[in-house]
């Protein structure tokens, strides 16, 4: 299984940009499929993109704001975020899949970070 840790949270004023990074370790991040939850208080975890081993990616929370990227070659994960909102506050945390590809389904991937905070405020 992987170990992931994300970076970049922090605070933003609406209409800004974040990017999010996942470092991968334990194994190669091209045998897995990956994507990006994030989860506001009071919530349930919610997927907001997912993308596969070979690069395909399918966006779940806003497919104008938000890009998923991966690059093997440094074991690492990528949520680009733009025009971001109040709403978009939240913890957003990174997981694995092995098999099956993407999934909306926080139940479906095996290993998780920690998460990071992204709070979107004036």
């Amino acid at each position: 299984q992987l170990q992931l840790v994300e970076s970049g949270g922090g605070l933003v004023q609406p209409g800004g940009s974040l990017r999010l990074s996942c470092a991968a370790s334990g194994s190669t991040l091209n045998g897995y499929n990956m994507a990006w939850f994030r989860q506001a208080p009071g919530k349930e975890r919610e997927g907001v993109s997912c993308i596969l081993r070979g690069g395909g990616s399918s966006n779940y929370a806003d497919s104008v704001r938000f890009t998923i990227s991966r690059d093997n070659a440094k074991n690492t994960v990528y949520l680009q975020m733009n025009s971001l909102k109040p709403d978009d506050t939240g913890v957003y945390y990174c997981a694995s899949r092995r098999w099956y590809g993407c999934s909306r389904g926080a139940a479906d991937f095996d290993s998780w970070g920690q998460g990071t905070q992204v709070t979107v405020s004036s």
